[in-house]
């Protein structure tokens, strides 16, 4: 069960959203066992985000969780790929996309664990 969670200064429309969340969809797949169909989502958008000291006008945080392993390689495709999808669709250059991987071993859900 993977999850991306986008943080970012700019305010997006329930259509944007939409369109992100299904490219994020196929781009999770990028994992060897991983898809859309157990892909969760969340957007926390116009959000203040500083660097340096220093408020960025287009940036995002986003947070990448996944249950067991993956290999770096795959990491940095999602990662290219993450950084060219809110180049294209929000106008947030490459440099103003912070990425982070964790790798989560035990996870719960419907009361149980995976």
């Amino acid at each position: 069960m993977p999850y991306i969670n986008s943080t970012l200064t700019l305010k997006l429309s329930e259509e944007k959203k939409e369109s992100i969340k299904t490219k994020l969809g196929e781009i999770i797949s990028e994992i060897p066992g991983k898809s859309e169909e157990w892909l969760m989502v969340g957007f926390n958008d116009n959000y203040s985000l500083y660097f340096r000291g220093n408020k960025k006008d287009k940036a995002a945080f986003v947070e990448i969780k996944i249950f067991g392993t993956a290999e770096r390689k795959y990491k940095e495709i999602i990662n290219l790929k993450i950084c060219e999808l809110f180049e294209n669709e929000l106008s947030i250059s490459r440099d103003s996309v912070y990425i982070t991987f964790t790798e989560v071993q035990d996870w719960g859900w419907n009361g149980s664990m995976f």
